[in-house]
């Protein structure tokens, strides 16, 4: 992903921030990740692209908050969930979708299972009937941008299983996060 980003995409070196197992970066810790997601985020203006890519264990569990059409909370699982818990798709929106302002961009990927809603998006296509529909919190939650766009790319629907793969030596828990101030 990072390859691809930076030699056919032109995104600078300085503005990619990669988690992953590998000792010679950062790892994929709850800590780690949200202030990437921060960080993915601060300053954005006018302009700007932002691609989040996430390719690792997803989860789902209960929501209390009912703020979700179909009961569940879809979470991703940094490296440390089992001390430090799972990042909640209600957290994830507030991180890197609330705080987009008109004009900016974010292209989240997600490769993980039950990813279909977990950036709790307002609108999700349905592939079967060719449109989008609606997915506002029942609870009236605001879960959109300040003006932003985000569309989102996931490798399943919230209710389904995502298969792993080592293709090109890609593992299943590796984080990108890419912040372009220069692409327009």
């Amino acid at each position: 992903m990072k390859d691809l980003l930076q030699q056919i995409y032109g995104f600078p070196e300085q503005t990619i921030r990669v988690l992953t197992e590998d000792p010679r970066t950062m790892p994929p810790t709850r800590k780690h990740m949200e202030e990437g997601m921060r960080w993915l985020v601060e300053g954005c203006q006018q302009g700007d692209s932002l691609v989040f890519y996430f390719s690792g264990h997803g989860l789902r569990q209960r929501d209390y908050d009912y703020d979700e059409l179909d009961g569940y909370d879809e979470t991703i699982c940094p490296l440390d969930f089992a001390t430090n818990g799972m990042i909640l798709d209600n957290d994830i929106n507030a991180m890197i979708v609330t705080p987009l302002v008109k004009g900016v961009k974010l292209y989240p990927i997600i490769d993980s299972c039950h990813s279909g809603t977990v950036l709790d998006l307002q609108h999700v296509y349905d592939h079967k009937l060719h449109k989008w529909k609606n997915n506002s919190p029942p609870s009236g939650a605001n879960k959109g941008t300040k003006g932003g766009l985000a569309i989102c790319l996931s490798a399943c629907q919230d209710d389904q299983l995502a298969v792993d793969t080592t293709e090109s030596q890609l593992s299943s828990s590796q984080v990108f996060e890419v912040n372009d101030r220069l692409m327009l």
